[in-house]
């Protein structure tokens, strides 16, 4: 403390753990040799197989045709597949043909799997206070300004 004033508040900490997580996957793409756009796509259809351009284009925010761009490009990389849906056969759905927890991969969700482990080792009802915390300050930020 400095004058009776915390060094550290909220709002700094989390920024650190942004600029870290940053740094991380910046590291990581870097080592993989792909945009972050491929990453956020990457790590997107890896959580959800099998999804539709559709909603990763919603997730990632892109055109139709940016979208179509980097599946193209995914799938020639060979780090995705694309799969006629049984059901309708208009739709693709698109699965990672990568392990996600395999090297070189895994390096794309090394710092959200140490932070884990590290948030397993911490005392666990602080963590559920914190985590509390920080989404009732969320709910209240997101939308208050247009």
């Amino acid at each position: 403390m400095v004058n009776g004033t915390p060094e550290w508040t909220l709002g700094l900490a989390l920024r650190q753990y942004l600029d870290a997580r940053n740094a991380a996957m910046i590291a990581a793409r870097v080592s993989l040799g792909i945009s972050d756009t491929d990453a956020r796509a990457l790590l997107y259809i890896v959580g959800n197989p099998g999804t539709r351009p559709t909603a990763l284009r919603e997730y990632l925010g892109i055109t139709s045709a940016g979208v179509t761009t980097l599946i193209d490009r995914l799938v020639e990389r060979g780090l995705v597949r694309r799969d006629v849906d049984p059901d309708d056969r208009r739709v693709n759905r698109i699965t990672a043909t990568i392990d996600i927890a395999a090297d070189p991969w895994s390096v794309l969700n090394r710092f959200d799997d140490d932070f884990d482990v590290a948030v397993g080792a911490a005392d666990q009802v602080l963590v559920g206070r914190s985590a509390e915390l920080l989404k009732s300050l969320t709910e209240a930020t997101v939308g208050t300004r247009h």
